[in-house]
């Protein structure tokens, strides 16, 4: 069975290993450990936007501690415009919270 999410690169460690939080309905949900390669090359930064299609659970640990994913990765497809979107409303959020104290 194929699950959906939107994951979003939360970091990358070593220069090798992305992590990905995955959220379901704007919660996150899990958390996916794979090797930057296997991101698209736009896509390689933090705060990046995806869409994920994950079939079977399997996990394994690796030596660095964090678990490095079985191939449950179907698809994977990059969403700047997601992105951008996110970072706006993130924005605006601080923005209007910003303005309430100054206010005081």
């Amino acid at each position: 069975m194929t699950e959906r999410y939107t994951a979003v690169l939360d970091r990358i460690v070593d220069g090798e290993t992305a992590v990905l939080l995955l959220e379901d309905d704007g919660t996150v949900v899990d958390e996916r450990v794979l090797d930057v390669d296997r991101l698209p090359e736009d896509g390689r930064h933090e705060g990046a936007v995806f869409d994920l299609e994950l079939a079977d659970d399997g996990v394994e640990s690796d030596d660095d501690g964090l678990e490095a994913e079985d191939d449950d990765l179907e698809t994977m497809s990059y969403r700047p415009s997601l992105e951008r979107d996110r970072r706006e409303e993130a924005q605006d959020r601080f923005d209007r919270l910003s303005e309430r104290l100054s206010d005081e």
